[in-house]
């Protein structure tokens, strides 16, 4: 049989359950629980595992509501593909696009602070420095990784699947130390466990409203599920296997989540675990150091935490880069964006924007020296995609609504749990938590930069009579790889 064009462009299907459950685990692990621990236990103190719970809850209902869009459209665009089915409008499928886009830079932008101070925390810890970096330093060293990031991404580096195992395995190796380290303190007899239960309101917001910031905060360690769905076209029968092995993979992320927010509130005391937020990034390292000070694990352990936000960083900004450069192919940003090596193929423009877009990010934030750079960044990341997901939980009510009763189903999400997921990301992305201005400033800029660029893009494709106004022609090929292009 001759093979089609078509064939030459089909993605190989190569995931079984078990590749794309240690995917969807490594995606969910990394940065995250490193970035947001210390904060979170700066607002609700001993029943920190709370908001990991209620932040794996609405992560769980917005994922049963990806499952049902991609056993119905198992293309690779994602949240763009599921709004602009939904409602057909381009200029919100732009924005929802760009937002995901945004979404993984600021990730990447929290990942390499997060990165730098686990760095200087490691060089401290083995004596290889004599005391703490100040916060210049820090930034400096988080923007070199930025560039070091766009260098390699240059070179045309991708996931393949093994890669990931390793990489994986290195943060489910970091967190369980975390995670040895607190029950070794609890088996000696030196945790009080009462302090699970106790609620310490530091910030005198309330219960109610310290837990919904904290669960807010928390929900930038449990995002990374949706980018999964870029991989149902190189999956084996995903339509079978995706939602099991979503929902496991959920599962596992907030079960070694619980367990090292146990750890973190056993190791450390009250007046500690007011006191963690400080160290921002360095939550962990510092949980380790006091748990384990005789074993030579908190001088090992900080490196670790470096490798695994590292591939944190690297996943978001290939995202990033290539989402870039397919919205440019679909003409709905400047050609121009679009422009790859001759001799590798990679995106160069597209990855020069985004690394700009994230190196100005951390200058800005780090301008502030009163400014909690890893806490602001982490939650313009968790900000834009609740309001994505909120998006995506209402087009799977629509896009149901449309559905014929002859029509085949694989998963349907439970009867009107995406109105509820819907309704619980937007109350969780409200001005009632307690944001910095300076994270709706920045998410605010990051979504005013799109609508220039399509506005410009408008503009330039009118004058030129080179094309309609900006629009998705093939949304569900919109983040082609770079090497297909054929120009």
């Amino acid at each position: 049989m001759s093979q089609t064009a078509d064939d030459h462009h089909e993605l190989k299907r190569v995931m079984g359950p078990g590749l794309l459950l240690l995917f969807i685990v490594g995606d969910i692990l990394g940065a995250g629980i490193y970035a947001v621990t210390g904060q979170m236990a700066g607002y609700v103190g001993g029943i920190l595992w709370l908001p990991f719970l209620l932040a794996f809850v609405v992560a769980a209902m917005t994922a049963l509501s990806y499952l049902e869009l991609v056993t119905k459209y198992p293309q690779a665009a994602g949240a763009a593909l599921y709004t602009h089915k939904a409602f057909g409008i381009h200029f919100l499928t732009f924005m929802v696009t760009f937002a995901v886009a945004c979404s993984g830079i600021t990730s990447a932008s929290t990942s390499a602070n997060t990165l730098a101070q686990n760095l200087f925390g490691g060089l401290v810890v083995n004596g290889w420095i004599d005391e703490e970096v100040g916060t210049g330093t820090i930034t400096l060293v988080a923007i070199g990784f930025m560039v070091l990031l766009a260098l390699i991404n240059l070179r045309g580096v991708g996931e393949s699947v093994k890669f990931n195992i390793a990489l994986t395995l290195v943060e489910v190796t970091a967190l369980c130390i975390v995670i040895g380290v607190g029950f070794w303190v609890i088996a000696q007899g030196d945790a009080d466990m009462s302090e699970l239960a106790d609620f310490s309101d530091y910030e005198g917001m309330g219960a109610v409203f310290a837990v919904t910031a904290a669960t807010s905060v928390a929900f930038f360690a449990m995002v990374g599920f949706e980018d999964s769905v870029n991989m149902v076209e190189e999956t084996k029968s995903p339509e079978r296997i995706f939602p099991r092995t979503m929902l496991i993979g959920l599962g596992v992320a907030a079960v070694l989540y619980i367990l090292v927010a146990v750890s973190v509130v056993s190791v450390l005391t009250p007046g500690e675990l007011e006191a963690i937020n400080e160290a921002e990034g360095r939550a962990l390292l510092e949980v380790v150091g006091k748990g384990a000070p005789d074993f030579p694990i908190d001088k090992v352990f900080p490196f670790l935490a470096v490798f695994a936000v590292a591939n944190t960083a690297l996943i978001n900004m290939l995202m990033a880069s290539r989402l870039i450069y397919g919205m440019a192919r679909q003409r709905v940003l400047p050609r121009q964006l679009a422009a790859v090596l001759p001799g590798r193929r990679s995106p160069w423009a597209g990855i020069a924007f985004s690394t700009v877009l994230a190196v100005l990010l951390i200058w800005y934030v780090a301008s502030d020296p009163d400014s909690d750079i890893v806490a602001n960044l982490s939650a313009v990341t968790a900000f834009l995609l609740l309001c994505v997901f909120a998006i995506v939980n209402v087009a799977c009510m629509v896009l149901r609504g449309r559905r014929g009763e002859n029509v085949r189903t694989f998963f349907t999400s439970p009867g009107a749990l995406p109105v509820v997921a819907s309704l619980l990301c937007l109350y969780l992305a409200g001005p009632w938590v307690d944001r910095e201005p300076v994270v709706y400033r920045i998410a605010g800029a990051l979504l005013g930069v799109g609508v220039l660029l399509w506005v410009v893009t408008f503009v330039v494709n009118r004058a030129t009579n080179a094309d309609e106004p900006p629009h998705f022609a093939d949304i569900e090929h919109m983040d082609v790889d770079p090497s297909d292009d054929e120009r």
